[in-house]
């Protein structure tokens, strides 16, 4: 089965979203099509090619579970995931996974979470290759000193969905 796009509204901007038949690869915030290049390649390249749009059950669920999360009545997502890294890299994934809703991490934190606590940098630069954002919520990682740092989607986005999971509704 050939990859599915889809593109959703949000409160912070359009997300695009790959599927394969296996669940969602790709979740992330426009940031203009050389923005996604990487990610997309990487996709397309591991999950059999360039994708199309289309009808999807899959695609209709994470829509509805998108717009319940922005609007604050969602704290977890139930959509498949199929993570497209290297083993390493979905290691830490499955650790942001684990973050509550509404909760923080500082990096040297989830480090010492995967069994690896000299690797705090190696951590940093696998959550900053997470393809699913949001879903995977690399968003509830902090500096050690409790400073916003880097967000593919920008920090403004990253303040926002922090607001959000802080207090149960859209900031205004």
């Amino acid at each position: 089965m050939p990859l599915l796009r889809r593109t959703y509204p949000t409160p912070l901007g359009d997300m695009t979203a790959l599927f394969s038949e296996h669940g969602l690869c790709l979740l992330e915030f426009d940031r203009g099509t050389h923005g996604l290049a990487r990610e997309w390649k990487q996709v397309e390249a591991a999950r059999g090619g360039p994708p199309h749009t289309g009808a999807s059950a899959l695609a209709d669920r994470l829509g509805g579970e998108l717009a319940e999360y922005f609007s604050g009545r969602r704290r977890s997502f139930d959509i498949p995931l199929d993570l497209v890294g290297t083993p390493f890299q979905i290691e830490v994934w499955r650790a942001l996974l684990g973050i509550p809703y509404g909760e923080t991490r500082s990096y040297a934190e989830e480090a010492r979470q995967i069994g690896r606590p000299s690797a705090v940098r190696a951590v940093a630069a696998a959550n900053g290759r997470n393809k699913i954002s949001v879903i995977v919520p690399c968003h509830r990682v902090i500096g050690s000193d409790g400073s916003l740092t880097g967000y593919g989607g920008g920090l403004a986005r990253k303040r926002w969905l922090l607001a959000l999971e802080r207090t149960g509704a859209p900031p205004g």
